[in-house]
Order: structure tokens, then sequence, then C-alpha cells
């Protein structure tokens, strides 16, 4: 889909088959401003038919399908602070999911990952994920607009807007974004290391496979010990199994963990002497064929939130859990 004739409203030529993906920012200041840049772009999808998804907060996605007066068979809603509360989750269950539902077909997606009362240790693993989006789908055809609440997010979150994507749309109108960074820049950028935490630890150290029995143990009973339910500590206990295995396999064999309740989560960092090259790991799912790569992507699944910060010869993972 070609965004560039929009200043005048006229929007693109609906029998366009879009060459590439596109990938804008648009600055929105209300619900109009919402719906002018949401709706036309999505209207012009549907009529060159394209496949459509809105993975946007649930108030407006009721915003954009009163609006389109459309149903879900023609068009894909989701609550994105449900499906992608976790931004590590986005792009492989939601972009990578829609995507390979209309193989070798444009899509085209208005996806809203930034919005007001996201977190400050969510916020980061945003600008990762929105940075990533230009290069997880490098066949993938089509567009993906992002709108930004440009009233109530802070100044340094548009900012970054521009960073992460090519263009910008402001007022009706679309233009090269003079701040765009490559998008490895930017994940450099936000891998900084994670916050100590602020109250007493629990601590185990591992060695070797012998020892996940030992770990997933006391991950479980240290989970429900501060506050979560039994079967959210399992998912949690899971989580941390799957990456105290890839410190086994992948980084040595050694490795802590350490568990605490902050802000209404358990957290679970499992740090390790090893190092996570690739900007995309966790973020696809691989294929099936593949005997490996799904430790981090399944920790992504069943958590409310991962967080990752990795230099040579230092890894931690923390892991988020919502206490009920």
């Amino acid at each position: 889909m070609d965004n560039s004739v929009t200043v005048d409203g006229s929007g693109p030529d609906p029998a366009a088959r879009p060459a590439s993906f596109v990938h804008d920012a648009l600055f929105y200041r209300d619900e109009a401003e919402f719906l002018t840049g949401t709706v036309p772009f999505l209207r012009d999808a549907l009529a060159a038919g394209m496949p459509a998804l809105v993975a946007v907060p649930a108030p407006h996605c009721a915003w954009v399908c009163q609006e389109l007066g459309c149903g879900p068979e023609q068009v894909r809603f989701l609550d994105m602070t449900i499906d992608g509360r976790n931004p590590y989750r986005i792009i492989p269950a939601v972009l990578q999911t829609f995507a390979e539902e209309h193989p070798g077909q444009p899509v085209a997606i208005v996806a809203e990952s930034v919005w007001p009362g996201r977190s400050a240790a969510e916020y980061p693993a945003c600008v990762q994920h929105d940075a990533m989006v230009n290069v997880a789908f490098p066949a993938l055809a089509g567009a993906m607009l992002c709108p930004y609440d440009s009233r109530l997010l802070e100044p340094e979150m548009l900012r970054d807007a521009g960073r992460t994507h090519p263009a910008l749309i402001v007022a009706g109108v679309r233009t090269p974004s003079a701040h765009y960074c490559e998008p490895a820049k930017v994940v450099a950028d936000f891998n900084r290391p994670l916050p100590c935490p602020a109250h007493a630890t629990a601590v185990m150290d591992f060695a070797g496979v012998d020892d996940l029995p030992r770990l997933r143990d006391f991950v479980r009973r240290h989970a429900i010990d501060t506050g979560l339910s039994h079967d959210r500590a399992v998912d949690l206990e899971r989580a941390a199994n799957e990456i105290a295995t890839n410190t086994i396999r992948h980084a040595g064999g050694a490795g802590s963990v350490r568990l605490w309740a902050e802000d209404g989560h358990v957290l679970c960092d499992i740090t390790d002497d090893g190092y996570i090259e690739g900007s995309l790991a966790g973020r696809l799912t691989p294929p099936v064929t593949s005997e490996g790569g799904r430790g981090l992507l399944v920790s992504n699944h069943l958590c409310d939130l991962v967080r990752l910060y990795s230099v040579p010869g230092l890894t931690t993972v923390r892991l988020f859990v919502r206490i009920s």
C-alpha cells in the first residue's frame, strides 16, 4: 500500500499492489484524528482486497469498528493491551501469525504498541519492538500504521517513534522521519542494565541439567510465596526452566536465578555468562523443522513481560508475571 498520497486526503490508489512493506507512525491528538488517520487507510485496504488487522487498545478498536461499520469477517480486531502487553510477543503472536494466515498477500495493519499507561519497565521493550518490525519481515508486502497519542505521550516517546519509523504522519501530512535510525542501533541503545531489585530476593545458583528439577521447585515455591496463584507460578516455573536450559546448552552451563515481588508482579532474573547476539531472538517463531530457538519465545508467551540485557560475558533475562 502506497501511503504517500495522504496530504490531500485522497489516499493511496485502491488498485495498487504494494511492492514492499511500509511502516509509518501516525501522531493523533483525539478520537477524530485517530479515525481520520486510520479509517481511510483501512477502507483503501479493504477496497484492494487486502487482509486487515487492527491491534490497538480496546476503546480504539470500538472507535474503528463503529466508524467502518464492518465485522470481524472483514477486519481482524485485537486488544493490544492483552495480546501485546508483553512487547516481545507482538511480532510472533500478532504480526507473524496474521501474515502467515495470508501467505503471499499484501496486508494492512494498524498496530498501537505504545499507549498512555505503558509502564516504565515495558517501554524500552516497546521501542526495540518498533525498531525490529523494520527487519522482521523482509518478504512481507503491505503497510503498517502505528498510532501515537501526541497529546498524552511524553515528548521523548514521540522522538523515539521518529527513530523507529521511516515516515511520520502528522495532521494528515506524511513526511520522511529525519531521526530514523538503523534498527540494530535502536536495539543497542535500549539494551541497558536492568534496575536492581528494590526488595529482598531469593537466590539460587545452578550448574548443569541435574539442577533443573531443583530450580523449577525453587521458582514455583517462591513465586507462590510472593503472591502468584498456583497456575501462574507454574507458568513462571516453565519460563524460568526454558531460560535456564538455554544457559546450560549455550552459555557454559552455570548461572543464577533470583526472585522477588515488585510493583504488582513477581520478577525472576536468570543470569549467566553468555551473550545473546541476535536482535530477533525470541521474536519470531522458528520453522517447525527447527530443533531449537524456542526457549525465549516460550517465555515470552508465558510471561506478562520479558526484559533482556545482554553484552559479551553477561546476560540477564528478567521475567515478569502479574500478581492477580
